[in-house]
C-alpha cells in the first residue's frame, strides 16, 4: 500500500536528515585521514600571545553544560527532541486527559535508582479533589500495566509531551493503572542498566500492588520501539527468576527485538527511498550507542529473539508498521512466540511509518491503533 499522503513531506525532511549525517561522517573521517588536517585546526585556534596571561575581571561562572563535545552534542540533541515532540503533540497529537498522577524512586541494586509515574484513572481519593493527592481510600482494584517509552535507547522520557498524553488516554481508556518507567539513557547508561531498572520497577509494582489499588493477578507489561525491547527483556528477567510473578500480557509496538540486526526488513526502508546503505549506519548507531560492546547483541536481554527458549512467557500481541524496517523483528518474534506454544498475534499497519502512534489528531491508521492496545490492555480486566 502507498505511503500515507501525510507522512510525505516528513519523508523528505527525514531524507535530508540521513544523507546530510551521513555525508557530515564521511567527510569527517576523510578530514581525519588527511596528514595536514591537525596542523590547519591547530592553527586556526591560536589566541592572542597575551590571552592566557591577562586574569580575568569577571568571576568565572560555574560550568552547567555536559562536559566534552559529545556530551554537549547529546545535550542538545535532546533538547531539540524534546521541542519537536512537544510540537507534535500539538499539531499531529491529542491532549492526555487530567487524571491523578503519582510519582515514587525505585531502588535498583548496583545500578541507578528509577522513577516510575503512576497514572491513575479513577477519580481522586483525596476529599479535596486534589488530583495529584496522595490519600488512598477503599478503591476496587484495577488491573495495571508496566509501561515503556521509545527513544531508540538515547532520548525520550515519561516528561516528552506526546509519551505523557499517550500514557493518559491508555489509562482511562483501558481503565488501567498504568505505571511509566523513567529509565536511564545510553550512553551515558548502557545496556543492562535499564533492562535491570525495569526488572526492578515490575517487582516494586508487584509488592506495592495494595496500597496502589492494583490487582497483582492483572499485570501486564507494554512498551513501545527501543521500550519494546526492555519490556520483552524484562519478561525474560521474570520467567526465569525463583521466583517469577503472574505476568498476564505483553504489548509490544514497533519492537526492537534484535540488535544483532539479522531481521531487519531493509524493504521498507528502499519503499521510501532511503539508500541501505544510509539506513543500515542510522540502525547501526543505535545499537552502536546503547550497547557496551558489539558481543553483547547476542545476549537475550539485550536481543529477546535470541532467547534460546521463549516458553512460558506472557502473550503477546505484537504491532508493527508497513513502512519500517523494524516490521521484520515484529514478525520473527511472533513466530518464536508461536513456535514455543505462547499465544501471540502480529499486526502490520499499512500506508505508516514507525512512529503512526503519535499521530491521534490526524490520521485514522493512528487513532485505529490506540483503539487497538486499548483493547489488548482492556483483556487484563479478564485475566
Amino acid at each position: 500500500m502507498p505511503l500515507d499522503p501525510i507522512f510525505a513531506e516528513r519523508l523528505r525532511v527525514h531524507r535530508r536528515y540521513l544523507i546530510g549525517q551521513a555525508l557530515a561522517a564521511a567527510k569527517k573521517r576523510l578530514t581525519s585521514l588527511w596528514p595536514f588536517a591537525h596542523a590547519l585546526s591547530a592553527g586556526t585556534q591560536k589566541t592572542r600571545p597575551d590571552a592566557a596571561a591577562r586574569p580575568s575581571r569577571r568571576p568565572a561562572a560555574p560550568d552547567r553544560t555536559p562536559a566534552g563535545p559529545r556530551a554537549r552534542a547529546r545535550a542538545k540533541h535532546r533538547r531539540a527532541a524534546l521541542a519537536w515532540d512537544r510540537k507534535e503533540l500539538e499539531t499531529v497529537g491529542t491532549p492526555g486527559p487530567d487524571i491523578r498522577t503519582r510519582e515514587h524512586v525505585v531502588d535498583v541494586p548496583g545500578r541507578p535508582a528509577v522513577r516510575v509515574r503512576i497514572y491513575d484513572p479513577r477519580p481522586s481519593p483525596d476529599p479535596t479533589g486534589d488530583p495529584t493527592g496522595d490519600r488512598t481510600g477503599p478503591r476496587t482494584p484495577l488491573p495495571a500495566v508496566l509501561a515503556f517509552f521509545g527513544g531508540a535507547f538515547r532520548i525520550g522520557g515519561i516528561d516528552y509531551p506526546t509519551t505523557d498524553a499517550g500514557f493518559r488516554r491508555r489509562a482511562v481508556d483501558a481503565d488501567v493503572v498504568l505505571v511509566a518507567v523513567d529509565y536511564a539513557l545510553a550512553p551515558e547508561h548502557r545496556y543492562p542498566v535499564a533492562v535491570e531498572q525495569g526488572a526492578a520497577a515490575l517487582r516494586w509494582l508487584f509488592a506495592h500492588a495494595a496500597e496502589l489499588g492494583v490487582d497483582a493477578g492483572r499485570i501486564g507489561i507494554l512498551g513501545t520501539s527501543a521500550g519494546a525491547n526492555l519490556a520483552a527483556a524484562v519478561t525474560l528477567i521474570n520467567r526465569d527468576h525463583p521466583d517469577p510473578l503472574p505476568l498476564r500480557l505483553q504489548v509490544l509496538e514497533v519492537p526492537v527485538l534484535d540488535l544483532t540486526g539479522r531481521h531487519l526488513d531493509l524493504r521498507a526502508t528502499r519503499a521510501l527511498g532511503v539508500p541501505t546503505v544510509i539506513a543500515l549506519r542510522e540502525l547501526r548507531s543505535v545499537a552502536r550507542t546503547y550497547l557496551p560492546h558489539r558481543r553483547a547483541a547476542r545476549e537475550p536481554l539485550a536481543s529477546p529473539l535470541c532467547a534460546a527458549s521463549h516458553e512460558g512467557l506472557p502473550p503477546a500481541v505484537i504491532l508493527t508498521a508497513e513502512f519500517d524496517p523494524l516490521r521484520g523483528d515484529g514478525a520473527a518474534y511472533a513466530a518464536a512466540l508461536r513456535a514455543s506454544g505462547v499465544d501471540a498475534s502480529a499486526v502490520q499497519y499499512l500506508g505508516v511509518t514507525h512512529d503512526t502512534p503519535i499521530f491521534t489528531g490526524v490520521l485514522p491508521a493512528a487513532r485505529r491503533w490506540h483503539a487497538d492496545v486499548v483493547a489488548a490492555l482492556r483483556r487484563l480486566h479478564g485475566a
